[in-house]
């Protein structure tokens, strides 16, 4: 699901009960997200402009906000456990389909 504009990128994930496995939502441009009321925990990939994964964090808590990463061109948010599940780390380049 992609979020380009201000506010589908202010809405986000607000209102959903869950994010599915397979699911993710693409923040561009971002370079910071927050999950003030949001439901679950989710996966948040902070990508550079050459797709590079310059910060990845885990199971990212309801009514949490992240750090400011200057370098990121876009944020992928993704279901808790994706990450480690697929092994993804820092400096990982990523394939947008």
């Amino acid at each position: 699901m992609p979020a380009y504009s201000f506010a589908k990128r202010l809405k986000g994930l607000l209102g959903r009960q869950s994010l599915r496995r397979g699911q993710s939502m693409l923040l561009r441009p971002a370079n910071s997200i927050h999950t003030f009321f949001m439901r679950f925990h989710i996966d948040v990939l902070f990508v550079d402009k050459n797709n590079m994964v310059i910060k990845a964090i885990n199971d990212l808590s309801p009514f949490r906000a992240t750090g400011i990463y200057l370098k990121s061109a876009f944020v992928i948010e993704l279901p808790a456990g994706t990450i480690q599940e697929t092994m993804t780390k820092e400096g990982d380049y990523l394939q947008i389909q």
